[in-house]
């Protein structure tokens, strides 16, 4: 699972049909309603939020948000929230700067027009609208490769 604190604009095709449907996994997980994946690291953010399911539905809102802007067609229904959270959740400029290298890896394999793209936008990287960026390395769920 991979819940992206990068900005989903970032995201090639698959990384954004990806991010959909794992996202969707987390609600189901926020939810108590699958057994599996209940103490995934990418969840400890969302779980420590005081309210998680508005949080990750806040996060899917911003997902969907990006595909309709791609004419990809999500199912909205899934994401039950009419005005999303923004900027709630911490993320450290080092988990960013870790994603972005990670996407990068993962785009250079998969879609090399997308990888041009990502290769020419410079040195700021901007966080999924749910997180705020503060100091620091790789936070500590990451499970670095």
């Amino acid at each position: 699972m991979r819940l992206w604190s990068l900005h989903p604009k970032y995201l090639d095709s698959k990384g954004l049909v990806a991010v959909w449907r794992e996202g969707l996994l987390a609600k189901k997980v926020l939810e108590n309603k699958t057994r599996g994946y209940k103490n995934h690291p990418q969840l400890t953010r969302f779980k420590n939020f005081k309210n998680p399911l508005l949080a990750i539905n806040s996060y899917l809102y911003y997902i969907y948000e990006e595909a309709e802007k791609r004419g990809y067609h999500f199912n909205g229904d899934k994401v039950k929230i009419k005005k999303p959270l923004s900027h709630i959740i911490l993320v450290s400029k080092g988990q960013i700067d870790y994603e972005f290298q990670l996407l990068n890896k993962k785009v250079f394999k998969r879609d090399k027009k997308h990888y041009k793209i990502l290769k020419n936008q410079g040195k700021k990287i901007i966080a999924h609208p749910l997180f705020r960026v503060t100091r620091g390395g790789i936070e500590k769920w990451e499970k670095v490769k």
